[in-house]
Parts: structure tokens; sequence; C-alpha cells
């Protein structure tokens, strides 16, 4: 496949595949739920050029996390406060193995 074609982008985390309906519907939510996470800044989709929004599936997973935690009464602003501590707590976690690979150190066994 090439760059232009656009299957190749079905395969792309990021791609913005998903209406919001279709959204909302495969991480069982509701329309007005995702609009929440967006108005939190949590995700930001894309729009269609007719102005509607759009989801990948980076997003999606990120927005089924939410409503686990909402699930489990969670409010909205704390989860989606939890999740952006959770996602840069991974990424320094990530970046302080590749400085341990990069400096010959052994690599440390995660922690949950």
């Amino acid at each position: 496949m090439t760059a232009d074609d656009p299957l190749g982008r079905l395969d792309d985390d990021d791609y913005p595949a998903y209406t919001m309906g279709r959204a909302a519907e495969m991480i069982g939510t509701t329309p007005g739920f995702l609009r929440a996470l967006g108005e939190a800044r949590l995700i930001t989709p894309l729009r269609s050029d007719g102005g509607h929004r759009r989801y990948s599936r980076y997003q999606l997973r990120i927005a089924a996390r939410a409503r686990e935690l909402v699930d489990q009464g969670t409010p909205i602003e704390a989860a989606c406060r939890i999740i952006a501590l959770e996602d840069q707590l991974e990424e320094a976690q990530r970046i302080n193995a590749e400085y341990r690979r990069a400096s010959g150190e052994p690599e440390s066994p995660a922690t949950d």
C-alpha cells in the first residue's frame, strides 16, 4: 500500500476513522460523554470537512479508560487528571528506560 492509499491509514492508531456515534457505541457510552471529555481537554477529536467530530483508536482507548474510572465513581474531572498523570508516568518510564539502555545500565523491573 502507498501513503496515498486511504486503506493504509486504517492501521494508523491516530487516524480519525470513527464518527461520534460509532465511537460512543464502541466504548459503550454516549456522545455526550465524548463531548465532555473534549470539553475537559482529555481528547480533542479532529473535524471532518463537514465539521463532524472524528475519533482515532488511540482516542477511543483513552475514552474507554475514562469511562472505566467514571463507572467506578470517579468524577469526570478527576478521571481526566488521573489519565493525564498515568500518561506522563508512562512517558517518563519510557524515557528512563531509553537512558538506561543508552548508558548500558540494566533495566529495573517495572513496578505497579
